[in-house]
């Protein structure tokens, strides 16, 4: 059941219509800490928020976060309230973010740093950082070539 009183940036079927490719729903039990997460911590652009959805911006792509309230309806909600870890075995990569000034953000906001940044053997330099529904986030950037 929807909580949220705020006129939405457009109407959801419009928005839903103008999707393609692929897209990522990440369902929290509250949207304004992880919204506070990838603003602060990963800077990343909010196109629209409410007590209900996020939608979120970075090199173009969009991504949502939901309240569970809002899945009440839906099938995989009873599974998402009995995982123990919501984020396991799912990593978010965001690129072209600097590691080590996010890890730095999530450190000074009192966020889980999983792994600190460093270069890794595939050509980028991140780090892990977890969210507070226990998302694992990846921002990385490229490193220069040898």
């Amino acid at each position: 059941m929807k909580k949220s009183t705020k006129t939405p940036f457009m109407p959801a079927d419009d928005y839903g219509r103008r999707l393609t490719g692929f897209n990522v729903n990440l369902v929290v039990r509250d949207v304004a800490p992880v919204l506070r997460f990838l603003r602060d911590v990963l800077e990343v652009e909010p196109v629209y928020d409410d007590a209900d959805l996020a939608i979120l911006r970075h090199e173009g792509v969009d991504w949502m976060i939901h309240a569970e309230h809002t899945y009440d309806d839906r099938p995989m909600l009873a599974r998402t309230r009995a995982a123990n870890l919501r984020g396991a075995g799912c990593e978010l990569r965001l690129y072209n973010i600097d590691p080590d000034a996010a890890e730095a953000r999530a450190r000074a906001g009192g966020y889980d740093v999983l792994a600190g940044s460093e270069d890794k053997p595939h050509g980028l330099r991140e780090c892990y950082l977890l969210d507070p529904e226990g998302y694992v986030w990846v921002p990385g950037r490229p490193l220069p070539p040898d």
